[in-house]
């Protein structure tokens, strides 16, 4: 079992930037694709950002391709969501998901205020 801490929320101007952390406490970190979800009050989450467990393959939602940028570090067991160019509509709860297989974990989120 993973357990997923992430951090580096915050508010920020329009055009600024942040950078997330997630940090996992448990066994075989690198087996697990690690990703970034969205969510805004009243929506589902929404996905962001995935990178496979060796990190080779990295993939984003066509609203955050260019901007954002998904990394890991398997030696530290963490993975972070380098965010640029921000705008209003990012702002909400940013969680940070481990799966494998039919196994999947959430951390508890951070929240992300984006001022126009």
């Amino acid at each position: 079992q993973l357990q997923l801490v992430e951090s580096g929320g915050g508010l920020v101007q329009a055009g600024g930037s942040l950078r997330l952390s997630c940090a996992a406490s448990g066994p075989l970190f690198s087996s697990y694709i690690m990703a970034w979800f969205h969510q805004t009050p009243g929506k589902e989450r929404e996905f962001v950002a995935r990178i496979t467990s060796l990190g080779a393959g990295k993939y984003y939602a066509p609203s955050v391709q260019d901007r954002f940028s998904i990394s890991r570090d398997n030696a530290k067991n963490t993975v972070h969501l380098q965010m640029n160019s921000l705008k209003p509509e990012d702002t909400g709860v940013y969680y940070c998901q481990a799966s494998r297989g039919d196994y999947e974990y959430w951390g508890q989120g951070t929240q992300v205020t984006v001022s126009s």
